[in-house]
């Protein structure tokens, strides 16, 4: 990662969040989920290329929450099952109350 240039993210995306301050490799993680929440395609491609295919990978499959849409999106891009995804499998066991 040192020999690649930071990316260039939307502000938007980290609304919530001093955006200067903010340590893209200490904080890998919240990037990246972030970054697939948020982000458009642009956003996610230098995402991928700064952190390479394994830490995205490694960092959606552990996510505690994504949303659906982003779930989808997540197993296409990384070419994993969505039973693989701690994110798809907490959802699945979590009731939802009764619609009545």
């Amino acid at each position: 990662m040192d020999d690649i240039g930071k990316p260039l993210f939307h502000r938007r995306i980290f609304w919530d969040v001093d955006f200067d301050k903010l340590d893209y490799d200490a904080k890998s993680a919240f990037v990246i989920e972030r970054v697939f929440e948020r982000g458009d395609v642009d956003d996610i491609r230098q995402c991928r290329r700064y952190y390479g295919d394994e830490k995205v990978t490694d960092a959606l499959l552990n996510a505690k929450y994504l949303s659906e849409r982003t779930i989808y999106l997540s197993a296409a891009v990384t070419g994993k099952e969505l039973n693989e995804f701690r994110c798809y499998i907490l959802r699945q066991s979590t009731e939802e109350p009764y619609p009545y």
